[in-house]
């Protein structure tokens, strides 16, 4: 009888990794680490840090000028909120200015992109480049710019005004004609909202649109059916990014009052009533308070805008 081979199995090999050394996805995930930590550095220093710092500080009376002299209050500083007459006018304010900021810039921002995306204009590079060379400029020269501009006796938007036969509007010291002057100066800047809205719509599969001028439709009903649905996710996007940028409206009302809020406390926004109790009363217990309340508020605006958005906002890989 034939007598049967048994293979002998091979030596086992002890991997790498078993003594103690890194394998190519261990060494991946250690250079990965390596990589972002500044970024998580910054974001425990910079971000999470004050956050639990302003909470912190919101419990006490600390002021800026006697901090030895600081106390735990509790949530004294939110009751007197409620009843602070101009934190009440600071969110009035503010939404005020927001019913009509956004939906301009919206439009506005779209109304440049789908301009200077149009392959029949000619030089179109040229007119995004100066589109959005104003994000360039600081806020406080471009405010100063726009102060002279609408200057009521000397602005130049008044003097073309008067060519045409209209006397203008005294722009920066009605309570009526302020809001649609720090709108029109917001417009300055609408540079990287156009940038986004022209990525969107060059995301725009083109084959809807050669679709749909075969079916007979109009420039108009494939910017309403197509445009705007395939757009979507973007305007949604540029929509919170307006509301948060809104709710932190500072520096234009600061430079062009120097912080008084005129005329009639008009532009006495939310986020500069903060700065004045803060830096000026040195009141900053109270002041984190407030920034908890913005907080809150733009939290759950836009929780709210993502639950409206769940149904009309189309993604193309699927639900968000």
């Amino acid at each position: 009888m034939a007598r049967t081979s048994r293979a002998v199995p091979a030596p086992i090999r002890r991997s790498r990794e078993g003594r103690g050394q890194l394998g190519p996805s261990g060494r991946e995930a250690v250079w990965g680490f390596v990589f972002v930590a500044p970024w998580i550095i910054g974001f425990l220093l910079f971000t999470i840090g004050p956050l639990i710092a302003s909470l912190v500080f919101s419990l006490t009376d600390f002021d800026l000028v006697r901090p030895e002299a600081v106390r735990f209050v509790g949530l004294d500083n939110y009751a007197r909120m409620v009843a602070d007459p101009l934190v009440v006018q600071g969110l009035v304010v503010t939404a005020r200015f927001a019913i009509i900021a956004i939906p301009v810039t919206m439009i506005a921002s779209l109304g440049v992109a789908l301009l200077v995306n149009s392959p029949r204009l000619f030089g179109r590079n040229l007119f995004r480049t100066l589109f959005y060379m104003p994000i360039q400029i600081p806020l406080v020269a471009s405010t100063l710019v726009w102060i002279g501009f609408l200057n009521t006796e000397t602005g130049w938007l008044n003097g073309l005004l008067g060519l045409a036969g209209i006397d203008g509007p005294d722009w920066l010291n009605s309570a009526t004609w302020v809001y649609p002057a720090l709108t029109l100066i917001g417009l300055w800047g609408i540079g990287n909202f156009m940038l986004i809205n022209i990525a969107g719509l060059q995301s725009v599969p083109t084959e809807l649109y050669e679709a749909a001028r075969i079916d007979g439709a109009g420039p108009w009903s494939s910017f309403r059916r197509i445009t705007i649905p395939m757009m979507s996710p973007i305007l949604l996007y540029n929509l919170v990014i307006s509301l948060i940028t809104t709710f932190q409206y500072l520096t234009q009302a600061y430079v062009l009052t120097n912080g008084r809020g005129d005329p009639n406390n008009a532009t006495l926004f939310i986020n500069l009533d903060l700065f004045r109790e803060a830096f000026v009363n040195n009141h900053m217990g109270y002041a984190s308070a407030i920034g908890w309340l913005l907080f809150t508020i733009v939290l759950v605006m836009t929780l709210v805008l993502f639950f409206i958005a769940r149904r009309r906002v189309y993604y193309a890989g699927g639900e968000a």
